[in-house]
């Protein structure tokens, strides 16, 4: 990692730290500055602003959540343990400490600012790749989901109600063996749902 590569990323953290503990209005450039240990200057050239900086934060969490859904499709694989594997995908995120110390900072701000939970969303391709997944298994007849967009919300909801939603407020995170547990009974709900029927 460059010198410049490495006083980016002790700045990124360092705003991190800072938005959590005084929130994206109480954040200060200076502070962002001492906590890193860089120059203000340096700060500036890196980020020009504060907002751009939140933003590029935005950008590390969107990054995370889009390259963990980097799956290859496996016509072969069946649909049970291809669902258990793209539940994973999500999966893994949420027992991740750092993604969601992320995730809980970032969420804390959009709530109170809907262009910036707009600027998140359009980051995030998190629901188009399960879309594309139900369309995709329900042309093959693995599935019989009729609104594809409709059944990858659900099927994420699932996963999140259990193992994100609840330790965005509490803190918490997931273990694994917690995780694999969730995601196998969402699996089985999921399937009973929309699982192709076989003929009596």
């Amino acid at each position: 990692m460059s010198v410049s590569d490495q006083k980016k990323k002790q700045i990124v953290e360092a705003a991190i730290a800072e938005f959590q503990e005084r929130g994206y209005a109480g954040a200060s450039m200076d502070r962002i500055s001492e906590r890193a240990q860089v120059s203000k200057r340096t700060v500036y050239n890196h980020f020009e602003s504060k907002d751009v900086l939140f933003k590029a934060i935005n950008q590390c969490l969107a990054d995370q959540v889009n390259s963990a859904l980097e799956l290859p499709h496996d016509p072969d694989l069946p649909i049970r343990d291809a669902l258990v594997r793209l539940g994973w995908a999500e999966g893994e995120l949420m027992i991740n400490p750092c993604f969601m110390s992320l995730a809980r900072m970032i969420m804390s701000e959009t709530i109170r600012d809907p262009e910036l939970a707009a600027d998140m969303d359009s980051r995030l391709t998190k629901l188009s790749v399960f879309t594309e997944f139900m369309e995709q298994a329900t042309r093959e007849g693995k599935l019989t989901a009729g609104d594809p967009s409709l059944a990858a919300t659900q099927f994420l909801g699932l996963i999140k109600s259990r193992s994100f939603y609840p330790n965005i407020h509490s803190g918490k995170v997931t273990g694994r063996a917690e995780m694999e547990k969730i995601i196998e009974e969402s699996v089985d709900m999921f399937l009973a749902r929309y699982g192709v029927k076989e003929p009596l």
